[in-house]
């Protein structure tokens, strides 16, 4: 619950654009992991999550944010978090869009297996929204 913390520091007229944003606004929106990094880094009972929220947007292939981690060099957790923010990205209404459902979110999660995402992480993750039976896959 904490991943998208730093999100409170980001312009409001950012977080709720229903146009696409701009390489400038991107960029400011891309800071919110550092933002929220510096909120709880501080405070003890969730300084262990810290990390977690400063490399969620990194990708398995190293091509994410913001240190081109990739692989096992990204912790569990931060690899764990990367599919479920962008699975409850795609399945949640936003400003410019409405959700997008299951079937299409797990069907973005398998070919983003070994790019975006680690690929035991997703599986894993899909198998379980199978046994929950909430989705058609």
């Amino acid at each position: 619950m904490m991943h998208d913390i730093g999100k409170i520091g980001i312009a409001g007229h950012i977080l709720n654009k229903v146009t696409n944003l701009t390489e400038g606004e991107k960029e400011v929106l891309k800071m919110h992991h550092i933002i929220g990094y510096n909120i709880i880094a501080p405070l003890l009972f969730l300084s262990s999550v810290a990390p977690l929220v400063l490399y969620h947007q990194e990708w398995y292939n190293g091509k994410g944010y913001p240190e081109g981690l990739s692989g096992e060099e990204i912790s569990l957790g931060a690899r764990i978090i990367s599919v479920i923010d962008a699975y409850d990205a795609m399945t949640s209404d936003r400003p410019y869009r409405k959700a997008l459902g299951d079937e299409y979110a797990i069907s973005e999660l398998k070919k983003g297996m070994g790019t975006q995402f680690d690929p035991k992480v997703a599986k894993t993750f899909i198998d379980i929204l199978k046994s929950k039976a909430t989705v058609n896959v």
